[in-house]
């Protein structure tokens, strides 16, 4: 019995020996892994606030310059905005991190403000490829559309949020590509089949489209706070008996809490796009805007939207009521938003005089 006990007594002790040292050894690792998750998560914070700059403004005609001195091309008729719109597409996939609203691994997946704003110059690349496609490349409505810009059209209208079989990147390179092989033959004056006509309808067809997306982001940011609208629900079997005023009834409006922010960056990355295609068209469409009296308007609405671009120093977009204590800036936008649309507003009337 003694040696028996003995044997078991030694054995217990030498159990309790290893314990310690097997518990050291774990904490070592857990502490190893927690010091790497800790590198990983400072590493992906400072790229992903790297990533989330947005692009400043560059300035058109310079660049525009040296791209044709680059390529070897001339600058006629159209060159200018035709160049300005692929290069506003480059800087979707060329800038910091690229392009992040399909990315599926932090510290991409993590952000929001940058995609926002990546989706907002692409809505602005849509509509003007769609405009380039329709109108401008066109002498009247029975002509044939360009080839290039028929396929550049679809592309850039691809699922923005697609990573695979086919990615949006790849989608937009070809829409990209397609703008560049109508370029080299615009630039062949006539010998290459690619026309650009700067008429005043185009321009006007094309700031249609202009004035219906500032209206909407100028009252999809001012619902940040609410937003009450009036509906007279009036249908042709509705019966009125005279002199009696229809039912009006009041519905509020108001984004998400989570969207605010999505709302605000969108609205600055359509500022962003438009006021360089602005300059653009302020070149090559120089001689009909004179004519029609309609050249400070179309620096009115660059002012406007270049306004919208100033730094946000606040570490996130503030939310604050009308009169509040702290600032609301999807109303400071809209502000920026309603006067750049105003102005489209009063310019589209002086393109339809004669």
């Amino acid at each position: 019995m003694l040696d028996w006990k003995n044997r078991t007594s030694g054995t217990r002790s030498a159990d309790d020996g290893a314990a310690p040292g097997s518990r050291r050894v774990g904490g070592r690792v857990g502490r190893l892994v927690g010091v790497l998750l800790g590198v990983y998560l400072l590493v992906a914070l400072v790229v992903g606030w790297y990533w989330s700059q947005e692009p400043g403004l560059f300035p058109v005609q310079q660049r525009i310059q040296a791209a044709a001195e680059g390529s070897g091309r001339q600058v006629v008729a159209g060159y200018t905005t035709v160049e300005t719109l692929k290069q506003v597409a480059e800087t979707l996939l060329d800038k910091p991190g690229g392009y992040l609203a399909n990315d599926l691994a932090p510290p991409g997946l993590w952000l929001d403000n940058m995609p926002s704003w990546e989706y907002g110059v692409l809505v602005q690349v849509r509509d003007f490829s769609r405009a380039l496609r329709k109108d401008f490349a066109r002498s009247q409505s029975q002509s044939t559309e360009d080839g290039d810009l028929a396929r550049a059209e679809p592309r850039f209208n691809f699922d923005h949020r697609s990573w695979a079989l086919p990615a949006a990147e790849s989608e937009y390179r070809e829409g990209i590509k397609s703008l560049d092989r109508y370029l080299g033959r615009l630039s062949e004056q006539g010998q290459g089949g690619a026309r650009f006509y700067t008429r005043a309808d185009n321009l006007n067809n094309w700031f249609g489209d202009v004035a219906t997306r500032l209206g909407s982001l100028s009252q999809r940011l001012s619902a940040s706070v609410g937003q009450v609208r009036l509906n007279t629900e009036i249908t042709e079997t509705t019966q009125l008996a005279e002199g009696q005023v229809p039912e009006v009834t009041e519905r509020t409006y108001e984004t998400p809490w989570l969207q605010i922010d999505n709302v605000f960056y969108e609205a600055r990355g359509q500022a962003w796009a438009l006021s360089h295609l602005l300059r653009a068209i302020e070149v090559d469409f120089a001689d009909v805007l004179a004519k029609k009296n309609a050249t400070v308007s179309v620096r009115q609405i660059i002012r406007e939207l270049e306004a919208a671009q100033a730094t946000l120093w606040s570490p996130m977009v503030l939310n604050g009521s009308g009169y509040g204590i702290l600032a609301n800036h999807s109303l400071v936008m809209a502000n920026y938003i309603s006067r750049a649309n105003a102005a489209v507003i009063d310019l589209r009337q002086l393109l339809s005089q004669g």
